[in-house]
């Protein structure tokens, strides 16, 4: 058999492994590609999250070219990085944590460039805030004034209150990707909740003259 035969034999045999892997569990596949390498396996991979994670950058870009490029660059960052995936959590959930920290750093290096990032959907955020007294500020806030809020807090503030109302991970989830104590994690989400709220009312007093 001659070179270029094998060559495409071994095409071939990726090729029906690539398929083969579809129905694999996320976890699964990530294991497979972290012990391989291969960019065949990588595309399954990219086609179940490409329109999420994009979606993500979207958030913190400033537009949608920009966010693809985010986008981009998550995958390519995370093809690198996916030895570092130790199955602690969902991989979902450390793929979304893992996008926002790209973009949090994207937006912190271009920060006296004073981006305009997009708000996310606001409506859908405040669906998913649990009725208890911490959160009650939150709940009564008007829609399109949340998003405006959301602009306003630091990118980091803005990537906790994502992960927690927006992916829904629990203290317990929040604990696990971030790397901190549930002690650290509930103080640190009470006051990002609290410069919300203080963006959202600032904005308030700026556009009626009063606060609301």
């Amino acid at each position: 058999m001659c070179v270029q035969n094998i060559g495409l034999l071994n095409k071939t045999i990726n090729l029906e492994a690539a398929i083969d892997f579809k129905n694999f569990s996320d976890e699964d596949l990530v294991a497979a590609i972290a012990k391989s390498n291969d960019t065949l396996l990588f595309e399954v991979l990219y086609d179940r999250y490409a329109k999420t994670v994009y979606n993500k950058c979207l958030g913190f870009a400033k537009d949608e070219e920009e966010a693809k490029d985010l986008a981009q660059d998550v995958f390519l960052k995370l093809f690198v990085k996916l030895g570092t995936y130790k199955g602690t959590s969902k991989f979902s959930t450390w793929l979304y944590a893992f996008t926002y920290n790209h973009c949090v750093n994207f937006v912190n290096r271009d920060v006296h460039k004073k981006m305009e990032r997009k708000s996310v959907d606001s409506a859908s955020f405040i669906e998913t805030i649990e009725d208890d007294d911490d959160e009650q500020g939150i709940l009564q806030m008007k829609v399109d004034k949340l998003g405006l809020a959301l602009k306003a807090i630091s990118p980091e503030d803005k990537m906790l209150l994502l992960l927690k109302y927006q992916d829904l991970l629990s203290i317990k989830g929040l604990e696990t990707v971030l790397g901190i104590s549930e002690s650290a994690v509930k103080m640190r989400l009470k006051r990002a909740r609290e410069k919300l709220m203080d963006a959202y009312h600032k904005l308030n007093i700026s556009s009626n003259g009063e606060p609301v």
